[in-house]
């Protein structure tokens, strides 16, 4: 089977991405083609005019029919393009799935052209969820992240235009805007009692995908491998990344695919096969409906494990391929998982070019981990569980309201988670603006040797921003790798 398209459909020009997740990108044939050969033809070709009406199903003369009534009644002219479009649509979303789609022919060039190593826009993932474009993750150093937008945000207004109704393609496009643009969304978050306003500036979002780092404990040392997304380029990226710390020497290895929301198929199967001894099983993909199923496994390639012991980090924004790769490492590994539950992504989509050069993305299977479990909505619980600390789900104050004494709201309410992760006391969280919040707050801009005046200003904004980013970027902070580094420390003993 070829499996070449990409995880997540994202969207070059459009300021966020919207997630498929295992996406297979169809090559042409014949439509008799079983699909799980990877062979499908355009869909176009079934329906050339003159074709004999007994090769549709008797259900079209429904549709036909309510075509004529619309053409030839419609006060309005109306292009007999935009109902056939209309009339696809509507099947896609009859089928009741977040992650089928239909891409007219100008989205589907912009999908085409996400194969490059960079995209313009605000750097996140999102995905239809219960209704709302929800964000699945913010890419590693994004517009998105530094903002604030945190996995499972569910948008619910762009540039105070209310989202509801829409499609995710309409609210993607509500979104899209050139680098340095300004773009304000209105959040719904879990644990928050009103909307969160995030203002996010686009930006060009450079599509790497693996960080390495070295972690020394004494005399013990760790290799650090972080999988921002699993793209054409990330097996052999992971290879050298590994190869040279195993030529330095590494006691343990810790794999990071928090907030990675998937990726080619190829990819992680080509990281796990490296990892995992040879003929053990990593994912499990079955086809069709109950009467006529098919199954493929794939199988680790190693002729023996690693020496050192193997830690894997794992968050609600880790999705569908990262999934796969925590799964396989825990139960054909035996390796730890530590960090929160993963998203819950284990359905595999296939993209089908048309004859105009629209694109239908259809879910055509679900992935199992090795034991069989199907973790869709579900997710994969952690064997160490560990939260961050509160400030790392603060998002970006805004920078067109000053705030100050008496104000009350969900801005002062951030404001003050801030303050606390930033080590400055305000004596209450509630979202009102006391004199003990002022004093806080002049306390940080003597520090920061600004007008210190009590008031949130733009500049102020700007200052708390930084030294909120920088705090969460201390290793030291980060609760759930320094689990993953005492898990490796008690191993190696």
């Amino acid at each position: 089977m070829k499996w070449n398209g990409r995880m997540v459909f994202v969207l070059v020009a459009f300021s966020m991405v919207l997630s498929s997740l295992i996406t297979v990108t169809v090559i042409k044939g014949s439509l008799n083609t079983p699909n799980t050969s990877g062979a499908v033809a355009a869909l176009g070709d079934a329906f050339l005019p003159g074709d004999s009406q007994n090769q549709y199903p008797k259900e079209f003369a429904k549709l036909r029919d309510a075509y004529h009534v619309i053409k030839q009644q419609y006060v309005h002219d109306v292009p007999a393009e935009k109902l056939v479009e209309g009339a696809i649509e509507g099947m896609i979303q009859s089928l009741d799935d977040p992650y089928s789609d239909y891409m007219d022919p100008e989205s589907a060039e912009q999908y085409q052209s996400t194969l490059h190593s960079s995209f313009e826009g605000i750097g996140a993932e999102v995905t239809m969820k219960n209704g709302r474009v929800t964000i699945v993750s913010p890419y590693k150093d994004s517009p998105a992240e530094k903002a604030g937008l945190r996995p499972n945000d569910q948008i619910i207004s762009v540039n105070g235009e209310p989202l509801e109704g829409m499609s995710l393609h309409e609210a993607v496009q509500k979104i899209r805007g050139p680098k340095g643009t300004k773009v304000t969304l209105q959040v719904i978050r879990e644990g928050t009692s009103q909307p969160l306003t995030i203002v996010v500036v686009r930006d060009n979002i450079p599509v790497e995908t693996v960080y390495s780092e070295l972690i020394e404990r004494g005399s013990t040392v760790f290799g650090k491998i972080q999988i921002a997304q699993f793209s054409t380029e990330t097996a052999k990226r992971f290879g050298e990344e590994l190869a040279q710390m195993e030529q330095k020497g590494i006691d343990g290895l810790i794999i990071d695919v928090r907030g990675n929301p998937g990726g080619y198929l190829k990819a992680v199967l080509d990281i796990a096969k490296t990892l995992l001894q040879e003929n053990k099983p990593i994912v499990k993909v079955e086809y069709g409906s109950s009467s006529s199923r098919k199954e493929d496994v794939y199988y680790a390639e190693a002729a023996e494990t690693k020496p050192y012991p193997i830690v894997v980090l794992i968050d609600n924004g880790s999705a569908s391929a990262s999934e796969i790769l925590a799964a396989a490492m825990r139960e054909n590994g035996g390796y730890k998982l530590v960090g929160e539950k993963t998203f819950g992504k284990g359905t595999v989509q296939s993209t089908v070019q048309m004859q105009d050069n629209s694109q239908i993305k259809l879910t055509i299977a679900k992935w199992l981990t090795p034991n069989g479990t199907w973790i869709h909505n579900q997710g994969i619980e952690p064997d160490v569980a560990v939260t961050q600390p509160a400030f790392f789900q603060a998002t970006r104050l805004p920078e067109d309201r000053v705030l100050a004494f008496d104000m009350a709201g969900p801005e002062v309410k951030n404001l003050q988670l801030i303050l606390q992760g930033l080590e400055l006391t305000t004596g209450r969280e509630d979202g009102y603006f006391d004199k003990q919040t002022e004093e806080a707050v002049k306390r940080f801009q003597a520090e920061k040797k600004l007008a210190v005046t009590g008031k949130v200003d733009k500049t102020t904004v700007e200052a708390l921003h930084e030294a909120l980013l920088e705090k969460i970027r201390d290793p030291r902070n980060d609760r759930q790798l320094q689990k993953a580094i005492d898990v490796l420390l008690q191993e190696t003993k």
